[in-house]
């Protein structure tokens, strides 16, 4: 309390070292929540099937049912969530997910897969509550970006440090993702207690964005009729965006060794970093732009340019024009730019520019709700369908699908709101 009292009463509390202490925070937090969620994917588990079927694609499948069957959930529970209530919710979700790899450790294959749905299910709440303590202040872009940093980064670090555990330890895959939670554990302790010193927002951050409440039912629906054209736009953009993000990131150990990167734990974190950066930097700008009007526009369009990078650089990989590396790290950004968009500008300024009393958590598990159901289905229909395509010849073809998505549904969500905006004059600036 102490610590919240000394950021909400001195030039701390709106300055510089205050942005970093929280961007610090949310960033160890939720960095440390991807040590829980992704290090099983830096296995191969080669020869290992289910009726015919990939064993990982299996472990994948299963996960992402528990993490999509969570962010549906957190359409109700994230949006109602009480101030008071995050942080031992936050630690209950986390201790829940790391006894599920603790099991999926014990239990003999095959049978041990059915852990991996109960590790991802309380997973997908994890991002609305660190959010929330950033949401609805002047910097809030700035703040977000840093915390989505973590899982441009977070994703290649826990795999490199799950590859490691593999190669310079000898631990079985089964065992590597406890282990790996078990490393970043204190740092999971020293984010969330962090994030306990962060105080709520000021007069002046409500005024310049709307105030942030908890959204009952009744909210809820009013909020979705008010703009449901325009939320089935942007959420079905979300979901091409997810499909695109969820085969990248799960299959990137087999797509960097058809690029002549195998046997190669370093590529899987040091790939990351440089998207990480520029993401950050590009998304962070917006906190100079303080008409809302502007910011949600050009974020749009941010989410537009994501999409026509993604058609250009695998064209240009394609004709042997550009180097598989720069390729694989090229299209990655592409898809971040657009993908961290959502996570830190487009929901923030939309609620700002409408003045609707709501929150993001609302407007951000419809997007990942549906997101990691299309994610589900892209899985099976590589799976059972003839296609011979490998997993570096697939993210091609999604690279020209995603991208071309993304630039027509876009353009079509401009649209709307620019129609919308008389029923909702904005304030100035």
């Amino acid at each position: 309390m102490a610590s919240a009292k000394i950021f909400s009463e001195s030039r701390l509390g709106s300055g510089f070292l205050f942005s970093v202490f929280c961007m610090s925070a949310a960033f160890i937090t939720y960095c440390s929540m991807y040590a829980f969620r992704k290090p099983f994917t830096a296995g191969v588990y080669e020869d290992m099937q289910i009726g015919g079927i990939d064993y990982k694609i299996i472990l994948i499948t299963a996960q992402v049912l528990g993490y999509m069957v969570s962010k549906f959930a957190g359409i109700k529970i994230i949006s109602e969530m009480d101030a008071a209530k995050r942080v031992v919710t936050i630690l209950g979700l986390m201790g829940f997910s790391w006894l599920s790899l603790l099991l999926f450790g014990l239990t003999p294959y095959p049978y041990n897969f059915i852990w991996m749905f109960f590790n991802g299910l309380p997973l997908g709440m994890i991002w609305g509550l660190v959010f929330s303590f950033l949401e609805g202040r002047r910097n809030t872009e700035l703040l977000g970006a840093g915390m989505c940093v973590s899982f441009i980064v977070a994703s290649g670090l826990v795999k490199s440090v799950g590859k490691f555990l593999i190669e310079s330890f000898s631990v079985s895959e089964f065992w590597m993702p406890f282990m790996t939670g078990l490393i970043f554990v204190p740092f999971l302790l020293l984010g969330v207690w962090m994030l306990t010193k962060i105080p709520p927002p000021t007069a002046e951050d409500i005024s310049h964005r709307t105030e942030r409440v908890p959204m009952g039912k009744t909210q809820r629906r009013a909020f979705f009729r008010a703009f449901a054209p325009g939320i089935v736009l942007v959420v079905a953009v979300f979901v091409a965006l997810t499909i695109f993000r969820e085969v990248r990131d799960n299959f990137a150990v087999e797509i960097w060794a058809l690029l002549g990167f195998a046997g190669s734990s370093q590529v899987l974190l040091t790939a990351e970093i440089p998207i990480g950066i520029s993401v950050f930097l590009l998304i962070a700008l917006a906190i100079f732009i303080p008409n809302n009007r502007i910011a949600f526009y050009l974020n749009l369009g941010i989410i537009m340019t994501g999409g026509i990078l993604l058609i250009v650089m695998t064209l240009l990989y394609e004709n042997k024009m550009l180097n598989p590396a720069v390729w694989m790290i090229g299209v990655g950004f592409a898809m971040y730019l657009s993908y961290v968009s959502f996570h830190t500008l487009l929901f923030e300024r939309w609620i700002a520019l409408f003045r609707h009393p709501s929150n993001i958590g609302f407007l951000m598990y419809i997007a990942d709700a549906f997101g990691y159901l299309g994610s589900v289905g892209i899985l099976f229909i590589k799976n059972f369908s003839n296609s011979n395509l490998n997993w570096l010849s697939y993210t091609v073809y999604l690279s020209y699908l995603i991208g071309g998505i993304t630039l027509v549904l876009s353009l079509l969500a401009v649209g709307y709101f620019w129609g919308k905006e008389g029923n909702y004059p904005p304030l100035p600036g």
